[in-house]
């Protein structure tokens, strides 16, 4: 398996590596400069959304959607350009925050996919949290993350002959979301399998 422990190298040594032309770089040492800590890669199924229709909130809980293949989340502050005798200058705008997702479509009138789009048919109020799996909080299943609310502004499903069916979303959010302040967002155990799902077929694997 692919080591993703990527390291970032300043070029410091520790160590006598003088005379050593055997390529042997076991005193290197690798930090981010911002926090004196090894730098190491994220996987995109470590970063969880999860989601839950406010109506829902006194008998149900934030849940993943199943099959996810891919998240982003973007920050924008459309802004104006000012001229001026010294050159143009820039009048930040207001922060939007969006968070989209594709996923592949599950059988059931009560999955939480069909729960988005009824929620964005009716322009119902959504709850949103999002999740750092590498960042762990002292409480068991809870870990570093935001926590938002907003509408569901788009959902898409498309389908072809060969591929599997999927639906598309974009959240977009009320303000600019509520860090935990270290109190986490839980995540169970069985909702991390869910967020760590890679799709597979029924047929044997290399057949």
């Amino acid at each position: 398996m692919l080591d993703m422990n990527l390291h970032l190298f300043d070029g410091g040594t520790t160590g006598d590596t003088s005379g050593d032309t055997s390529g042997n770089t076991s005193g290197t040492t690798g930090a981010d400069t911002s926090t004196g800590n090894a730098a190491e890669a994220v996987q995109g199924k470590q970063i969880v959304y999860l989601f839950r229709r406010y109506e829902d909130r006194a008998t149900g809980t934030g849940a993943v959607i199943a099959f996810t293949t891919e998240n982003e989340h973007s920050i924008s502050a459309d802004g104006d350009s000012i001229a001026t005798k010294d050159g143009a200058i820039q009048k930040p705008g207001i922060v939007t925050v969006e968070i989209t997702g594709t996923a592949i479509v599950l059988k059931g009138d009560g999955t939480l996919g069909e729960k988005l789009r009824d929620a964005c048919l009716k322009n119902k109020l959504v709850e949103c949290w999002e999740a750092d799996l590498t960042n762990p909080r002292q409480d068991t299943n809870k870990y570093a993350g935001t926590y938002y609310q907003g509408y569901l502004t788009e959902w898409t499903k498309t389908s072809n002959a060969e591929d599997y069916a999927e639906y598309s979303y974009t959240f977009a959010a009320n303000g600019t979301g509520a860090p935990d302040g270290g109190a986490g967002v839980t995540v169970t155990a069985d909702q991390q399998a869910i967020a760590s799902y890679v799709y597979a077929d029924t047929t044997a694997v290399g057949a």
